[in-house]
């Protein structure tokens, strides 16, 4: 999305062009007006702009002088100047700035709206990607980008230790070829590079390199700059204005400003031109040199918890912030809420366990701060891991290896939902491991009833011998088996009543007793009962089909 300025004295000539230009392409152009320089410049303090259409001549300031600041503000953007007067010197003047174009009011709406149209033409086309990459072979030197970054990823090591020293720093800057000054504070710029899926290493180097030639395009009138390749493959710039005066001691100068609308640009082209999505995290205020290690590791847990949703963006790293009262209290909550976790957990609880679990994940993602957020993650892959270990579960404790690195995933988002898939394999393991338990206390009940037919089998004593309660056997056994203890006794007992009355050897008085009927006339009622005949009819009914 572009941004056009229009500044003129004259209400009745802004409004009618903000009312033409705010209807010709409004899902590319957004269109703002002011009615003097004064008020051109607080805009253009406070955001990009690509293109000002201005009056030449207006009271205060005019437009040609309000042009030199707009350059100090976004040297990238075009100007067109609007006048009623043809005086040679104001066009002379005019078309003397790079990029600027002059035209008289008396010309037309038309012909201003072509104009700008051309322009933006010439924006878009500017960012063609077979410019960038001839550029890119004259100025790349690989051995030397090489050097610098691994010199750079030394210094993120321990910087308050190998930055101490300037003039030491300044020195080796020199060597390198780093073009920054070691004794000025630095801004920090984290880019990650959303690469499509499936292609080789040295595509993605391509995409790299343009990408990187794209920024260089866009900030080398206003920054200096050093890059390198961090250990998780995101790129780090570090920069400083070329004037030091411009950045405000580099903390709360028009610098930070500059750089957050000059990444949107960026993301542009590199969407365009690439096809590639880029996002940004961006220190909000310079640090020295020894902080840098900290004030990367920052930038780094923010881009973990605040990148993740797919949308490209440029955000600032806000700290010093005061935190909202409602958010520190939110934070106590949310930590009460993992001690559930763990009781959830250890108690098979599954469907609470998750509902805490998406409490938490919400509150991460409301606004709470990269450390927060970055100790509550642990927090609960903590829970995961000594529940692991309390069960023994050694094998999935390997298997979930990134548990424990929150770094290994793209973002926090990400990693809350590995969080879960590692949650809902412990409840599958657990669920797994009580139907193996259920099965063999099962296995156990069935093979003693079929051993001691002859004996008690009261529900009582078989709760005894196998350690429950009776109420909770009878439940257990029906929900495992689908049917009621006593049933499956009485049936085990028909069968092998069956199985002894083939044998006429035997009485059916001790075929009574082998399955435990004392009485002659309880054991012919419970036979006839489960066979429809009485023992002997059943044994006269085997001789005849033999």
């Amino acid at each position: 999305m572009y941004r056009l300025l229009i500044v003129d004295d004259e209400e009745i000539i802004t409004d009618g062009l903000y009312e033409a230009f705010s209807r010709l392409i409004p899902d590319k152009l957004d269109v703002y007006k002011v009615y003097s320089a004064k008020a051109a410049l607080d805009w253009l303090s406070r955001t990009r702009i690509d293109i000002v259409l201005t009056d030449i001549r207006m009271p205060g300031m005019s437009g040609l002088e309000m042009s030199e600041q707009i350059r100090e503000f976004w040297p990238r953007s075009k100007i067109v100047f609007l006048t009623g007067y043809s005086e040679f010197d104001y066009a002379y003047k005019a078309l003397q700035i790079p990029g600027a174009r002059y035209l008289l009011k008396t010309e037309g709406f038309d012909k201003i709206i072509e104009t700008v149209m051309e322009v933006l033409q010439e924006i878009e086309q500017g960012n063609k990607l077979n410019e960038l990459l001839e550029q890119s072979r004259e100025q790349r030197d690989s051995a030397e980008m090489a050097a610098q970054g691994d010199y750079l990823r030394h210094l993120l090591q321990d910087s308050s230790a190998w930055c101490a020293d300037a003039h030491r720093l300044s020195m080796d800057f020199s060597k390198l070829g780093i073009c920054l000054d070691a004794e000025s504070p630095v801004m920090l710029v984290l880019g990650r590079l959303a690469y499509p899926d499936g292609i080789s290493y040295m595509e993605q180097r391509e995409l790299l390199d343009a990408s990187r030639l794209i920024w260089n395009s866009y900030l080398e009138q206003k920054a200096r700059c050093a890059w390198m390749l961090d250990r998780h493959g995101d790129l780090l710039w570090l920069l400083q204005p070329q004037e030091q005066a411009e950045a405000g001691a580099g903390a709360d100068g028009h610098f930070p400003r500059y750089l957050e609308g000059t990444l949107e640009l960026i993301q542009d082209a590199c969407r365009q031109t690439l096809e590639l999505p880029v996002a940004f995290t961006v220190s909000g205020s310079a640090c020295t040199w020894t902080g840098l290690s900290g004030q990367y590791g920052r930038l780094h847990r923010l881009q973990q918890v605040k990148i993740g949703d797919g949308i490209p963006m440029v955000q600032m790293d806000r700290s010093g912030r005061p935190e909202a009262d409602g958010l520190r209290e939110a934070g106590v909550r949310l930590h009460q809420r993992v001690e559930n976790l763990a009781a959830h957990l250890d108690a098979g609880r599954q469907e609470r366990f998750f509902e805490t679990l998406e409490e938490i994940r919400d509150g991460i993602h409301s606004g709470m701060s990269a450390e927060e957020a970055t100790e509550l993650y642990y927090t609960v892959a903590l829970v995961l891991l000594s529940h692991m270990n309390r069960s023994e579960q050694y094998s999935l404790v390997h298997e979930h290896g990134k548990l424990m690195r929150l770094d290994e995933h793209s973002s926090l988002k990400e990693g809350i939902r590995y969080l879960e898939n590692v949650a809902g394999s412990l409840f599958e393991l657990r669920s797994s491991a009580e139907k193996a338990r259920s099965s063999e206390v099962i296995g156990r009940i069935c093979d003693y009833i079929h051993s001691h037919l002859g004996e008690d089998l009261s529900l009582v004593r078989l709760a005894e011998l196998h350690y429950f309660n009776p109420s909770y056997l009878s439940r257990f056994f029906k929900q495992e088996q689908g049917i009621n203890l006593s049933e499956y006794i009485d049936q085990c007992r028909a069968a092998k009543a069956k199985e002894l009355l083939g044998n006429e050897a035997l009485k059916i008085r001790d075929v009574a007793l082998y399955v435990g009927y004392e009485a002659h006339h309880s054991f012919t009622r419970f036979f006839k009962k489960n066979t429809g005949m009485t023992p002997q009819e059943y044994r006269e009914s085997i001789h005849i089909h033999l």
